[in-house]
């Protein structure tokens, strides 16, 4: 082979390479990724910082947001409206507000005005796990009324046809949207199943002592009773409590939501302490969170203008079922994040 045949060999090899990977060195998305990130604010405003939904979010969120180049904050209401107001207010109004504001409403009313009025001051608004009467421009979290159908589902199926077929429920209260469109979706399943009555329908307000409360009175009212709905597992190891308590573990089969941590609630499936535990799953759940911040960021659209709806996927746990995705270790997010 003479030399002139080896150098045009060698030039057709080189560019045969440079057709593979053209634009190897001419990729603009890290740039344009970067310039939207840097510096950008985001703030989480949960019901209360002290469970482990907030937790979860939180850890997650953090390390999405520093490892982007921006800065992540949350404030804690501890429960009450009042003090969630106030933040939501001082967001607005600080000269560092937000790009991003992240809110658990605790209804479905008393943050939209704010919330409206931080969407006119610029800031995206979020809405995670409880809807609001509020175009937000997304809604992160659970079809509530999709999950109170998987809980009927599941507790007649955990009850049985050879049952006494009576069930109770413990409600969150009667203003928070999650336990309203919990209930709607319920009584939808049991309308169709007729011979399945409730019996029994108080509220806990959320707390796990007033659970154990109102069960047992409702199980020294109605013994009959074959199965119990909790609307949520932070108070629904307190209708375990008055379950163990009246010595009917074994005749009533308890199911809850969660939103799959490992000791809240999977710890607890495998135990007894739960039947079912229809699972939210916080890590999708803050996984979409994350890619919504980013694409708002990145469009630049007019705050409002474009409500989206990212419903999370829904599963119906039990010691059965479970396997290693089905659960999350708050301790394990909270490592990863630099939380001590």
């Amino acid at each position: 082979m003479n030399m002139f045949k080896t150098a045009a060999i060698a030039a057709s090899l080189a560019l045969a390479t440079a057709a593979v990977h053209p634009a190897a060195a001419q990729d603009s998305g890290p740039e344009i990724y970067a310039k939207a990130m840097a510096g950008k604010r985001v703030l989480l405003v949960p019901m209360a910082m002290g469970f482990d939904l907030a937790q979860g979010w939180s850890a997650i969120l953090k390390r999405e947001v520093e490892g982007f180049g921006g800065t992540f904050e949350t404030r804690d209401p501890n429960w009450s409206v009042e003090a969630g107001a106030q933040a939501i207010t001082e967001a607005i109004s600080s000269d560092s507000k937000p790009d991003v504001l992240i809110v658990m409403s605790p209804d479905l009313n008393s943050y939209s005005k704010l919330m409206k009025r931080a969407q006119q001051a610029g800031i995206y608004v979020i809405l995670v796990d409880n809807p609001a009467n509020f175009q937000a421009d997304a809604y992160v979290g659970s079809d509530w009324t999709e999950l109170g159908r998987l809980e009927a589902e599941a507790v007649i199926k955990g009850c049985g046809p050879d049952s006494s077929k009576k069930i109770g429920l413990v409600q969150g209260d009667q203003v928070n949207a999650t336990s309203l469109f919990q209930y709607a979706g319920i009584m939808e399943v049991l309308a169709k199943n007729p011979d399945f009555e409730v019996v029994a329908q108080p509220d806990s307000n959320w707390d796990a002592t007033t659970s154990r409360n109102v069960t047992t009175t409702m199980l020294q009212q109605h013994p009959e009773i074959c199965g119990i709905i909790d609307f949520w597992d932070g108070d629904a190891t307190g209708a375990a409590a008055a379950i163990r308590d009246a010595g009917m573990t074994d005749q009533v089969y308890l199911v809850t939501t969660g939103g799959g941590e490992e000791t809240t609630d999977c710890k607890l499936l495998q135990d007894g302490t739960f039947d079912a535990v229809v699972s939210t799953e916080l890590v999708n759940e803050s996984e979409a969170m994350v890619a919504m911040i980013k694409y708002l960021l990145q469009t630049g659209v007019e705050p409002g203008s474009q409500p989206a709806y990212l419903y999370t996927l829904l599963s119906t746990i039990t010691k059965d079922n479970m396997h290693a995705r089905s659960c999350w270790s708050l301790k394990a997010l909270q490592v990863a994040a630099g939380i001590e």
